[in-house]
């Protein structure tokens, strides 16, 4: 059973900005789901809502809202409200996370910062899109320059990566 890749809205931006969505759809197939959530905070960015659009038209990408059931939904309400002992996440990275955990899913997500708890707390399975792009690189859908090339189209969209390039990260890698 091929498991269900529940997208924040930074991750599937990374590849939306960049128009290198076919690597997800050549990673995930048919796979993938955003978060209705997710998709209201991509709909303010218009270009980004034509691209996500068309995955969504082409079957590649799926839109899930929260289920109506007490357990999703005060996870839901845990994770976006202030709390005294856990950091508050966006109300899209918080669906992901109900997605994830609820169908036993892995969370896609570049926030380490804040994700990184709830992934440990909630024991789900996590990539980024480093993770993602180096996979496809892997998996030979493209090479090492394109995917620098791509590393470093989505640095100057202002997404966060945790290398400057995608050498950067190899080296890292290898160490």
């Amino acid at each position: 059973m091929t498991k269900i890749i529940f997208f924040d809205t930074d991750c599937i931006c990374c590849f939306l900005w960049t128009q290198s969505e076919n690597l997800l759809k050549l990673r995930f197939n048919k796979n993938m789901i955003i978060p209705k959530q997710v998709y209201d905070e991509i709909c303010f960015v218009p270009y980004l809502k034509q691209r996500i659009d068309m995955m969504i038209n082409d079957g590649f990408v799926l839109i899930e809202d929260i289920p109506n059931e007490i357990l999703s939904i005060n996870l839901y309400l845990n994770l976006t409200q202030l709390s005294s002992t856990l950091p508050l996440i966006g109300r899209g990275e918080a669906a992901a996370i109900v997605l994830t955990k609820r169908h036993k899913g892995i969370l896609a997500s570049n926030n380490l910062k804040d994700v990184k708890r709830y992934v440990k707390m909630y024991n789900l399975e996590h990539i980024t899109t480093a993770d993602i792009i180096h996979r496809c690189v892997k998996d030979q859908f493209i090479t090492q320059r394109k995917a620098n090339i791509i590393w470093k189209q989505m640095i100057s969209k202002r997404r966060k990566l945790p290398f400057n390039t995608y050498f950067e990260y190899l080296t890292s890698l290898k160490k």
